[in-house]
């Protein structure tokens, strides 16, 4: 039976005895988890989000001595979804409520070791943005120069990250208690507690080009995601605690450019393509949906 129906069938048997009084510390709980196919909704959805925290090498592999440093502040645009593109759970059937965050955000620092080596560490503060938290989501990178000519560069990384997000996704706080069935279908009772893993790895080749104070750059990899969505939903008097698990593989493409400003600094931003495919509903047709992102990078680099 088709996971849609089955929850509806559960919110059914569930209604029908809300007459029946129950002790509260003996909660209801329904729970069913999966194991998407790439091109679902739900799993799309994960991965769009993944691939807008991609991080990439915003520029050609810096030349570091051991021990030299560089720290730096970005942040990537997340475009809004549309009706349609939120409609995402039980395979298109229910929106869920994706347009949290306009932007993600990252620290980074950059750290030179021995023999050309560079070794990066990102980190996303867990600031709270409409009801959604990052939570404990860091990112690393190791990465070299394999060719120097010149003003041309061309190097190699490899590069994950782990953690995710926590929040009000499947049944946001404007919806809780909300009486009016056409605008809380799905009987949304409290604000969700949600929590969506965003893990990747993978490796890339970034292509570098130094023109005096501005410097070029092309950025082409590949990256296997492992995200998930924990549901904690209470909903028609009972509680949600399925589990969504999905794997796929991206490649991706990111081009930009940086100018230096003074000897320290360098401000940056990078166009980052994702290609996605989705099959909105049951026996539809897949389609392209990728993910677009503009970015920005503000960078200090120590002597």
């Amino acid at each position: 039976m088709h996971r849609s129906h089955l929850w509806l069938l559960a919110c059914s048997l569930v209604a029908s005895q809300a007459a029946v009084a129950q002790d509260m510390s003996s909660e209801s709980v329904f729970r069913q988890d999966e194991r998407l196919a790439s091109d679902r909704p739900e799993a799309w959805a994960m991965n769009y989000f993944a691939a807008s925290s991609l991080m990439t090498a915003f520029g050609e592999t810096p030349a570091l001595r051991p021990g030299q440093w560089q720290a730096a502040v970005e942040l990537g645009q997340i475009p809004r979804l549309s009706e349609e593109q939120q409609r995402v759970g039980f395979d298109a059937v229910k929106r869920e409520d994706l347009n949290k965050s306009p932007v993600f955000g990252r620290l980074r620092m950059t750290l030179g070791l021995p023999a050309g080596w560079i070794a990066e560490l990102g980190y996303t503060p867990p600031l709270a943005i409409d009801g959604v938290r990052p939570r404990e989501l860091i990112a690393v990178a190791v990465g070299h120069r394999l060719i120097e000519r010149g003003a041309y560069t061309l190097s190699a990384r490899a590069f994950g990250q782990h953690g995710g997000a926590q929040g009000d996704i499947t049944c946001p706080a404007d919806l809780a208690g909300v009486e009016d069935s056409e605008r809380n279908p799905y009987g949304c009772q409290a604000a969700s507690d949600d929590r969506v893993t965003l893990d990747y790895y993978g490796a890339d080749l970034v292509s570098g080009w130094n023109a005096g104070r501005w410097h070029w750059h092309a950025d082409v990899g590949i990256a296997r995601t492992e995200t998930a969505v924990q549901v904690d939903a209470l909903t028609f008097d009972f509680r949600d605690r399925s589990r969504l698990v999905a794997r796929d593989v991206l490649p991706f493409v990111a081009i930009g450019t940086g100018r230096d400003v003074g000897a320290h600094w360098r401000i940056g931003m990078e166009l980052l393509h994702v290609p996605l495919t989705v099959r909105r509903g049951p026996g539809a047709a897949r389609e392209s949906d990728p993910l677009t992102s503009l970015r920005v990078q503000v960078r200090y680099r120590a002597d």
